[in-house]
């Protein structure tokens, strides 16, 4: 079967489009160089369409391997028929493919297994002709040695039967439709398990369609009986599925009739409704968790978009109460100038010292902008350093600090500052973070920036690639500033990876910066295939070509000269002039491997070259009446901001140390399919309080206001 024509039918694509991006991936180009430079080869496919046709092109090589397994297992045994090998060989999913390999699988020790050595398969196979009246005659031929009596016979044989039954790829499809259509997923408190006061609760005696079981619910589900507070099943109506079972093998109406009868109820009982819902618990919970999984990459793909605040000298505080508030003071690039401690809050209540403390700080390392982390203590030092009497250009931004505990105790962390300690580090990355949140963030495990649910319930291997695709995703849409960047964000480029980006910042640090893309040849490794993947995505402000600030791949500069020729004007003049650029005839430019699709790229970006996509971020405040959840009241209309977003709602922190949920049906004043079409992380929103559950610390929010 051909990969191309294969992916085609499957995912809805054109053929051409496919069979060029497969060759683009086999040639080890990645998926954003692919989106971003080679449109004409692949019809403009976007990431996403190209990262579907990547992952499916996988899954398609493992079906072909396991078709190869399956094949070989059955010819050795003398089994494989032309028909047998067609079925398999035109096999397109592994479902039917195990099917079909199932009564060819090596058997572990069964009942039907034990049957057969006692020479009761003869009796199974005159049984299932339901040809036999009196069945007790027949079965009394084979009653000798271990089978004692005619019972004995006859249940062996049904027991051979049984297996048989639940070997066939018909059977467990009519037991996979009813699952399928009808199947309930059903829990019950462990006895002993009862506590009101578990979050499980609303678990204890509980059904549901499996189909309309949301993947959240389903994940709680799960969780809970991974934690011995539920057990869990997943079954259809029992006689419904029994009764399509009879009307398929069921062929007469007889004594062997009523045998065969017998071994599909214990078919379905014993063999084929365990190995259906085991398949079914399985499926549910890859689909719940790439719902959650995808739910996540989106959030943290809006989190690593943040608006940074840029090259700004910053100071920035790591609050806390009884071991004080760290405060550290960084230069432009987020190098660290000075650290020490204030203790501003209770129980010292120094704030005369801090104040003074911090007036000095401002002042000496001409601070431009303060980041507060918005943990413990978060509020009240805010409260305090707004009340300081700031030079009016000085900035006050909350920081969300979610994972920076997780930096600070890092290698990476120990690796950059070998002489500080966790609280110093901690407020160092909540300084950075405003400065520049990708920049930070890609030195954290992206699972513990804490913007998702249960992610340490779901798969870990399909999270890690789901996130290091988004983390890539991200980094090459932004772009990357080759003289100021660490390694650990240069080894998400496109093309680079850990090894090369080491490299990089080596190269970097004997040569001091560079000067043009081209010196990236110079650097240990980095051969031709690696600077046509990264060089587009890198950046070099101040270099020697302009266009090297640019989203203009090297490979494109030849066209570029050509137009700035052809409006007889420098490269220079050319960028930014957009009545310059508005003369030019793109079709005039087009060559045999440069089409309209680039070319329009290219003069988008010579309009506003190297800008960067995430804006700029803006000040924002919390209501200066609401600190604790005490404070709030029905009805309350507050500023705050969306620090998660799942899909049954968002979640939005009003400054009261504990977020509260706009449910989806809260969203807006309709129908709302995905909180992603009303809000994103970060955003400043308006709420109105609906209710305040102090007890169990939750807080309903509406944005209906």
């Amino acid at each position: 079967m051909q990969a191309d024509s294969f992916l085609s039918q499957q995912l809805g694509f054109n053929i051409q489009p496919i069979k060029n991006t497969l060759a683009l991936l086999d040639e080890g180009a990645t998926v954003p160089f692919i989106s971003r430079y080679r449109k004409e080869r692949t019809g403009g496919l976007d990431e996403v369409a190209i990262q579907t046709i990547k992952d499916a092109y996988k899954a398609f090589q493992e079906l072909e391997k396991r078709k190869e397994f399956v094949l070989k297992t059955i010819d050795e045994q003398g089994n494989l028929s032309e028909e047998l090998k067609e079925k398999i060989t035109q096999c397109t999913d592994l479902t039917t493919l195990e099917d079909l390999y199932l009564p060819f699988k090596p058997k572990r020790k069964t009942k039907a297994e034990a049957a057969r050595k006692l020479g009761l398969e003869p009796l199974a196979g005159t049984l299932m002709k339901q040809s036999h009246n009196d069945v007790e005659v027949l079965a009394l031929r084979f009653v000798r040695g271990e089978v004692s009596d005619v019972e004995t016979a006859l249940s062996g044989a049904r027991d051979i039967m049984a297996e048989w039954i639940s070997e066939r790829a018909v059977a467990r499809e009519i037991v996979r439709t009813h699952f399928g259509k009808s199947a309930q997923i059903a829990a019950k408190v462990v006895k002993g398990k009862d506590d009101q006061d578990s979050k499980y609760r609303d678990y204890f005696d509980f059904s549901e369609p499996l189909k309309r079981c949301p993947s959240h619910r389903l994940l709680a589900i799960r969780r809970a009986e991974a934690e011995g507070v539920l057990r869990v099943s997943i079954s259809p109506d029992q006689e419904e599925v029994l009764h399509h079972l009879n009307r398929y093998f069921i062929k007469g109406n007889n004594e062997a009739a009523d045998q065969v009868s017998l071994a599909i109820t214990d078919a379905y009982k014993r063999l084929l409704k365990p190995s259906i819902e085991t398949e079914f618990k399985n499926s549910s919970k890859e689909k719940a968790d790439l719902e959650a999984i995808n739910v996540f990459a989106e959030n943290i793909r809006q989190l690593l978009l943040a608006p940074p605040l840029g090259a700004k000298r910053i100071l920035a505080i790591d609050p806390g109460f009884r071991t004080g508030c760290k405060v550290v003071c960084l230069d432009e690039q987020g190098g660290l100038l000075h650290n020490e401690t204030i203790y501003p809050h209770e129980p010292q209540n120094d704030k005369q010292k801090a104040a003074s403390k911090l007036h000095q700080l401002i002042e000496a390392y001409k601070i431009e902008a303060i980041a507060i982390g918005n943990g413990t203590a978060g509020r009240e030092t805010e409260y305090f350093v707004k009340n300081l009497r700031l030079p009016q250009h000085t900035e006050t931004h909350m920081v969300n600090e979610s994972g920076a505990s997780i930096y600070s105790a890092s290698a990476i962390a120990r690796e950059e500052f070998p002489n500080y300690d966790v609280t110093v580090r901690g407020a160092v990355s909540i300084g950075r973070r405003l400065m520049d949140p990708l920049s930070e963030l890609v030195k954290i495990e992206p699972k513990s920036i804490g913007v998702g649910q249960y992610q340490h319930d779901v798969d870990q291997k399909l999270l890690k690639e789901k996130l290091d695709q988004t983390v890539e995703s991200v980094v090459n849409h932004v772009g990357v500033n080759l003289n100021t960047s660490s390694e650990h964000l240069l080894q998400y480029v496109s093309g680079i990876g850990p090894k090369l980006a080491k490299n990089i910042v080596s190269y970097r640090s004997e040569i001091r910066k560079f000067n043009s893309r081209k010196q990236l040849l110079k650097v240990s490794g980095l051969g031709a295939k690696a600077f046509e993947q990264c060089a587009g995505f890198l950046r070099i402000r101040n270099g020697k070509n302009p266009l090297d600030n640019s989203a203009v791949h090297p490979e494109s500069y030849p066209v570029v000269e050509n137009m700035a020729k052809h409006l007889n004007v420098d490269i220079k003049e050319l960028i930014g002039n957009a009545a310059a650029l508005e003369k030019i005839q793109l079709e005039e430019f087009t060559t045999n491997t440069i089409g309209l699709p680039t070319l329009k790229d290219i003069k988008k970006e010579l309009l506003k070259p190297g800008r960067d996509p995430r804006g700029k971020a803006t000040v924002f405040e919390f209501s200066k009446d609401v600190s604790k959840m005490e404070d709030l009241r029905e009805g309350m209309i507050l500023p705050g901001l969306v620090t998660n977003i799942t899909k049954f709602g968002a979640f939005v922190d009003v400054g009261v140390k504990q977020d509260g949920l706009v449910h989806i049906s809260q969203l807006a004043d309709r129908y709302v399919s995905d909180p992603n079409e009303i809000v994103k992380l970060q955003q400043q929103v308006k709420v109105r309080v609906l209710e305040v559950d102090l007890s169990r610390k939750r807080i309903a929010f509406t944005m209906k206001i």
